[in-house]
């Protein structure tokens, strides 16, 4: 069943209220996902399986609708316009030439460090952000008495995030530079969000780390229990491997060399043990509220010690990765909604493309479950788009399917190559900095993508030396910093009648690298991140 969520009720209240006032504008090609829009939007080599000490160090540690509810549709389908060869050829010849390649960014850090308001700005320097919406925005937070959050409502769009002033779902924006064209996450920063967070990181080629410089606030972000260094450490485990540092409210402590240089000093040996290497970190001083060194770097305090980049400048120069095209289509859905106009008719979905290719008229399959639908309309950066790729964050507009059998986490895939269903599964993982040691039987939340379901930690199966020495087999316990082979089985939810366990999609890492990554979480702490090895059941 799906079910509006109270964020969806209350945008559509707000949305309704700012348009009998004329306030509260929206960010040009801002949305967020699931939300409907009126008019229309848009590897790695995997590791073998056989590597398993070192593919996990190099991978990790070197690391709304019930009520509208839409009816089935048999109206006329688009038929398929070229095979899959075709298609495929086709998208790497035009991603050869493309003058601006994509590039999905996450944006992550501790609570209040900035992350909105700096992206706010920063739409607003590059032009995506009009005069008008600014000045009505800073109208509407003056009103309710948070005049200082006005830059982040050009993100923070749901009634709770401008009543609250903190971002509670994935916001969705879409920018460019002169070379790099960006589909923007804005990730919640608050610890009870952490789940939206790995929901938008699951769908990010890169990330930008704000932290906030203020005497006191990057300490209690970055110590232990701060968001800083689980952040950090989410998105490296998802796959992230470029990282940005954006030293946020430089202004606050007076363009302080030093205190620019300690944070550095502090945060580098972390990150580099993360598995982020030091030619893949960037570190840049920003001021989010004045806007400086966002777009422009023209500050006479800051210019007298920095001569580095300003943001845009390095996002602009930020590696694309390679895009398995070849690989069968996996498109983990984040969100469903329904389509409100008369090309964005129907259920729709939206996500990321892990793999593969998807193109109006095909029809897939939905894992878990039996059901099939034909793709109506591809949606990628507001435009309606004949096919989509690897690598990029569109809607789907789905005919033939009724939206009971669509949910967040289900994966949309090709009828002729299925993904694995699983209960029961081996997984290599790297323990985090956990206060107590992890033993079998231990209950443990499992994510992956959009999915997260109730796990235990059936089986120890060793723990993977770092040296020459071997493996020690049947740990009796896991310690924080051990690399481990492991065994995860799922389990019913404890508030459920039903105690069959529940089973999700996924593959092994070295079948698919997107659709082999996990992370376990434990009373409200990320324990442990890793890699999927095989299917037991």
């Amino acid at each position: 069943m799906i079910v509006p969520s109270a964020a969806a009720k209350t945008t559509k209240a707000k949305t309704d209220s700012a348009q009998a006032k004329g306030q509260n504008p929206t960010v040009k090609g801002k949305s967020k996902p699931g939300t409907p829009k009126p008019k229309s939007e848009g590897s790695q080599t995997p590791p073998n399986a056989a590597s398993k000490a070192s593919g996990l160090a190099q991978d990790l540690s070197m690391l709304g609708l019930e009520e509208d509810r839409v009816k089935r549709d048999d109206s006329p389908v688009p038929a398929m316009s070229m095979k899959q060869a075709e298609l495929i050829e086709k998208i790497q010849k035009e991603e050869a030439s493309q003058e601006k390649k994509g590039v999905s960014l996450v944006v992550v850090g501790h609570v209040d460090a900035g992350k909105s308001t700096l992206m706010g700005r920063m739409l607003y320097e590059l032009g995506e952000l009009s005069e008008k919406e600014k000045i009505a925005n800073e109208r509407g937070s003056q009103k309710v008495g948070k005049s200082s959050f006005a830059m982040a409502w050009g993100l923070d769009a749901l009634g709770d995030e401008r009543d609250r002033g903190v971002t509670i779902d994935i916001a969705t924006s879409h920018f460019d530079t002169a070379n790099r064209a960006f589909t923007l996450l804005d990730a919640p920063g608050h610890q009870d969000f952490i789940p939206n967070m790995i929901s938008g990181a699951s769908q990010a080629d890169l990330a930008l780390l704000v932290v906030d410089a203020s005497p006191g606030e990057f300490e209690a972000g970055f110590d232990r229990g701060g968001q800083t260094r689980e952040h950090a450490l989410l998105v490296r485990a998802l796959g992230v491997r470029e990282l940005i540092v954006g030293v946020n409210k430089m202004d606050v402590v007076d363009w302080s060399q030093d205190r620019f240089e300690d944070i550095q000093d502090s945060m580098r040996p972390f990150l580099q043990a993360a598995g982020f290497a030091p030619e893949k970190t960037t570190f840049v001083p920003v001021a989010a509220m004045a806007g400086v060194n966002l777009a422009n770097g023209d500050n006479a305090r800051l210019r007298a010690w920095y001569t580095g980049p300003t943001l845009v400048d390095v996002l602009d120069k930020v590696e694309v990765p390679a895009r398995p095209l070849e690989l069968p289509l996996r498109y983990p859905i984040s969100n469903v909604f329904k389509g409100q106009s008369a090309v964005s008719a129907g259920v729709g979905v939206s996500g990321r493309l892990c793999s593969g290719v998807v193109q109006v008229g095909e029809r897939l399959r939905v894992v878990p479950g039996d059901e099939t639908a034909v793709v109506r309309t591809i949606e990628r950066d507001e435009e309606t788009v004949p096919y989509a790729s690897a690598g990029q964050n569109v809607n789907l507009y789905l005919a033939g399917i009724d939206p009971i059998h669509l949910s967040i986490g289900s994966v949309l895939c090709p009828l002729s190559d299925l993904v694995p269903l699983a209960t029961r599964f081996t997984a290599q993982i790297l323990v985090f900095d956990i206060a107590f040691p992890l033993i079998a039987g231990v209950p443990l939340e499992l994510f992956h993508h959009s999915n997260n379901v109730p796990a235990t930690l059936s089986k120890l199966i060793s723990v993977i030396s770092k040296g020459t020495t071997g493996s020690k087999q049947n740990p009796r316990v896991l310690q924080k910093g051990v690399h481990a082979e492991v065994e995860i089985s799922l389990r019913a939810p404890t508030q459920s009648t039903s105690t069959r366990a529940p089973v999700i999609p996924l593959e092994p890492a070295h079948v698919n690298k997107e659709m082999g990554r996990i992370l376990l979480r434990r009373g409200g702490e990320t324990v442990a991140a890793g890699v999927v090895t095989s299917i037991s059941a």
